[in-house]
C-alpha cells in the first residue's frame, strides 16, 4: 500500500510538473511531444493500475522518443520506479546508474540515489548470509548524508544507516558466538575486537567486551582479560554483562537478579533476535 501511495503522489508530480504549460497547445497540432506526453500519461496510468513491468516499457519508449527534452530525465526516473515498485531491484539500479550518468543536472538526483539505496536497503533481510546488501546499502545512505545533508533524503538516510550498522555488528557478533563454542579462540577474538573498534555504538559492544574477557581469561591473558573488563565497568557498570565479567575474577560473587532488561527500540530487539 505504501509504495502504491508513493507511486500516485510521485508521478503526478513528476507527469504535472511538465504538462502544466502544455494544456494552452492548439489540440489539433500533434507533434512528437504531444506523443511524449500520451506516452508518459499512458505509462503514469499504468502504473497507478499496479502495471509496473508495462509502466517501465512505456516510460522508457517515452525517453527514448524525445531524448532531449525536459521529459526524457522524468521518464528514465519513473522507469526506474517501475522496476523498484515491482521488487526487481537489479533492473532498477541498473536503470537509475544509468540516470545519474545521463542526467547529472537534473534535480531529482538526490531523489535518484536515495532510491537506489532503498533497492539495496530492502535487500538485506532476504539476504542474511550476504553482506553485500548491508554494505551497498551503507555505501549509498552515507554518500546521502554527505552531499545532501539538508534534505529530507539524509534525514531518513542516517537512521537507516545506523540500523544497517546495528546489523552489522550483530553479524559479527554471531560469527564471534559460533568461534566461542567451537573453541575457536583467536578468530573469536578477532571478530569481538571488530566489534568494540567499529561499531561502538551499537546494543552489542556490551555483550562484545564481556566475550573479550571470558576468551582472553580462557587464554590465559589475564591483563588483556582484566583491560576489557576495566572497559566495561568504566562505561556499563551497572549493566548485566559487567556482572558477568567481575564474576569470571571473583568465583564466590553472585550475580545480582536484572529487574528490567535495557530499553532499545523495536526495529533493533528485532535485528538482535534474528543473530542469537
Amino acid at each position: 500500500m505504501l509504495k502504491s501511495y508513493l507511486i500516485i503522489i510521485f508521478s503526478v508530480f513528476l507527469f504535472y510538473s511538465c504538462s502544466k504549460n502544455k494544456v494552452e497547445k492548439v489540440q489539433s497540432e500533434i507533434n512528437e511531444e504531444e506523443v511524449v506526453i500520451s506516452i508518459y500519461a499512458e505509462a503514469v496510468e499504468a502504473l497507478i493500475k499496479g502495471d509496473a513491468f508495462y509502466a517501465g516499457k512505456k516510460f522508457k519508449e517515452a525517453e527514448n522518443l524525445l531524448p532531449q527534452s525536459e521529459w526524457a530525465a522524468k521518464a528514465s526516473l519513473m522507469e526506474s520506479y517501475s522496476h523498484y515498485s515491482r521488487n526487481a531491484y537489479s533492473k532498477s539500479i541498473f536503470s537509475l546508474e544509468r540516470h545519474v550518468k545521463n542526467y547529472p543536472a537534473d534535480i531529482n538526483v538526490p531523489y535518484a540515489h536515495y532510491l537506489m539505496a532503498m533497492c539495496y536497503y530492502e535487500q538485506i533481510l532476504d539476504e542474511k548470509k550476504d553482506l553485500k546488501p548491508l554494505l551497498y546499502s551503507k555505501e549509498k545512505f552515507e554518500f546521502i548524508i554527505e552531499n545532501y545533508p539538508e534534505s529530507d533524503y539524509a534525514t531518513d538516510a542516517r537512521f537507516k544507516r545506523d540500523l544497517i550498522i546495528d546489523q552489522l555488528a550483530a553479524k559479527e557478533m554471531s560469527i564471534a558466538r559460533f568461534y566461542m563454542k567451537t573453541e575457536k579462540w583467536i578468530p573469536a577474538l578477532n571478530r569481538l575486537k571488530i566489534v568494540v573498534e567499529d561499531y561502538e555504538r551499537t546494543v552489542f559492544v556490551e555483550e562484545a567486551l564481556h566475550r573479550l574477557v571470558e576468551v582472553n581469561y580462557k587464554l590465559g591473558l589475564v591483563e588483556e582479560a582484566k583491560q576489557a573488563a576495566a572497559i566495561l565497568g568504566y562505561n556499563y557498570e551497572s549493566g548485566e554483562w559487567y556482572e558477568r565479567s567481575y564474576k569470571i575474577f571473583n568465583k564466590k560473587y553472585k550475580t545480582k537478579k536484572i529487574k528490567k532488561e535495557k530499553e532499545m527500540g523495536l526495529i533493533r530487539r528485532k535485528i538482535k533476535g534474528l543473530f542469537e
